[in-house]
């Protein structure tokens, strides 16, 4: 009884709908792997076994000995993976607070640009000599928080006043972040002449800017990369979750969502709620995106203009794997960086292509859009499972107050008699 209540509760069909997905996904995969295993010479199926292992395990391979793969805890890929998840993590949550509120925010990867520039132009601009390095990052960080929240706060703004669709505002934006940012690095004083490298941003650790580890150097040997970013993410989406459902701004925003007619009759302002939940959305991008370069590991190639962040798409992906439940979030972001670990270690052990993982994603995105249908599916299923173990009952006038109701068949005779 209590399994069969536990089934039937809404979030754990929304879990059982996603980790479906991310089965059927990862199975497409194994398949697509073994196909072109078989159909390419130079592969065949030991390399084809090897790449299916790589994309269950990719993040447990430690190596090889004697061309065999050899698995095991790995604290510098698991490293990498959180830091790699931290954007997609932020602008899964941005996808996730706008679609909360009514609202379908495409223009993360406009907002993580703006949050970019911002953060890049005050950690490296500001003198370090004068001001201390730890109040720069402070400032980098808050910068591009305002800086995101500005530019989606702009699709807002045409949504409220205008009644523009939100989702052709935010493509707008998105390119013209993209050749508006382009433009103001060019001029900046801030690329990198190191070497053969052309059109890049310093690290932000030339300026003695970087994110603190927290420790989490010591807990995962190994990785250059992982630092506190992946603490500060968890803090905030757990903020989000908080917002959206402990909060009276969270329900005014969630009651303009649903119905922004019936919302400004019961008083609430919803021009304001628009504005304000897609200026939310903007500035959890634009804190992605300083969390990301603040690492003080990454360089920023600043020719944006022939393709934009593609954390922003990701983070779609990260919002519908998750149910774009803040909390959910954590994990599906996790989940979709393991998958880029899997890629990476896919072309260097194999000779395999490191973006068949992106067709994986696109796989367990497509079917995680089709959420909505899983669930039904499972709520037939279930339901089916409990019609079968309850017996047919009817109430009749023989049955009194308090007395069992008796089985269909003999309540049946009992009419028969009483005829």
């Amino acid at each position: 009884m209590k399994l069969r209540k536990f089934l039937n509760k809404d979030g754990t069909k929304s879990v059982l709908s996603t980790l479906i997905s991310i089965l059927i996904g990862l199975l497409v995969g194994a398949i697509l792997i073994l196909i072109v295993g078989l159909v390419d010479s130079k592969l065949g199926l030991k390399e084809a076994w090897k790449g299916i292992r790589l994309i269950f395990l990719g993040l447990f391979s430690k190596g090889q000995q004697a061309g065999r793969l050899v698995f095991g805890f790995n604290s510098t890929n698991i490293g990498d993976m959180l830091f790699r998840a931290v954007p997609i993590i932020m602008t899964g949550l941005s996808v996730s607070l706008a679609y909360k509120t009514g609202l379908f925010n495409i223009g993360a990867s406009g907002q993580y640009l703006a949050g970019t520039t911002a953060t890049l132009f005050i950690a490296l601009k500001m003198n370090t000599a004068v001001v201390a390095p730890w109040i720069v990052w402070i400032l980098a960080f808050f910068g591009g928080i305002l800086a995101g929240a500005l530019w989606g706060a702009i699709p807002g703004i045409l949504k409220a006043f205008l009644n523009i669709n939100e989702v052709l505002a935010c493509i707008m934006t998105n390119w013209l972040a993209a050749n508006i940012v382009t433009w103001m690095f060019e001029g900046s004083g801030l690329q990198c002449t190191e070497g053969t490298k052309t059109q890049v941003i310093w690290k932000t650790s030339h300026n003695g800017v970087a994110t603190a580890k927290m420790g989490l150097d010591k807990l995962f040997p190994g990785s250059q990369q992982i630092d506190g970013g992946i603490i500060v993410a968890i803090l905030i989406a757990i903020l989000v979750y908080i917002l959206l459902t402990k909060t009276t701004l969270g329900f005014e925003l969630k009651a303009c969502g649903s119905n922004r007619h019936a919302a400004r009759y019961a008083g609430i302002r919803d021009k304001r709620s628009i504005v304000l939940s897609m200026a939310l959305a903007g500035a959890l991008a634009g804190a992605g995106a300083a969390l990301y370069w603040l690492s003080g590991t990454t360089e920023f190639h600043w020719q944006t203009y022939l393709s934009l962040p593609s954390e922003g798409f990701t983070g779609i992906a990260v919002a519908l794997l998750g149910s774009c439940n803040p909390i959910g979030n954590i994990f599906t972001g996790m989940f979709m960086s393991t998958l880029n670990v899997a890629g990476s270690k896919l072309s260097f052990f194999t000779e395999y292509n490191e973006y068949i993982t992106d067709v994986i994603i696109a796989v367990i995105v497509y079917l995680s859009a089709f959420s909505l249908l899983i669930k039904m599916w499972l709520t037939k299923r279930f339901k089916k499972s409990e019609d079968r173990r309850i017996p047919d009952v009817v109430y009749t006038s023989n049955n009194r107050p308090g007395d069992e109701p008796a089985p269909a068949h003999e309540n049946k005779g009992k009419e028969g008699s009483d005829k």
